[in-house]
């Protein structure tokens, strides 16, 4: 019994689809080139504000792993203001009055951009501020 021409397309894609690799690797030493002060500058930022307000560091957490990943990918989309194309994340109704810590990112954005202009993504400045949150309140 012979496999129609489509069947042994579908397996052949199939074969080839599953024996290609990828290899995405994060690394703390991405920006060391294009701006090595991103890191620091982010990293003082939040240290500053959840030295003010401890319980900011779980609002900057909630902001990035559950507002932002969870709904659609750590794409930093709740970031974006509304437009007239748009409602955004930010205004979305079940975000309003659930969400904090905008203007801290705000603030870490405003010093990256002085610096390095165009260079560090407002995704990458929500993920370090999130790690730079946590590790600030197990010290």
């Amino acid at each position: 019994m012979s496999m129609s021409m489509g069947v042994q397309a579908w397996l052949m894609l199939v074969v080839l689809v599953l024996g290609t690799t990828c290899e995405a690797q994060l690394s703390s030493t991405f920006y060391d080139n294009t701006c090595p002060t991103a890191l620091s500058t982010i990293r003082n930022v939040i240290r500053k504000a959840v030295s003010k307000e401890r319980r900011l560091a779980a609002s900057l957490i909630r902001l990035d792993h559950f507002h932002d990943c969870f709904v659609h990918s750590c794409d930093a989309s709740i970031l974006l203001d509304d437009s007239s194309a748009f409602e955004s994340e930010k205004t979305a109704g079940p975000n309003v009055n659930s969400v904090r810590g905008f203007n801290i990112i705000d603030q870490a954005k405003t010093k990256i951009e002085k610096i390095c202009p165009g260079v560090v993504t407002c995704a990458d400045i929500l993920a370090v501020a999130t790690r730079d949150a946590s590790f600030s309140v197990c010290t």
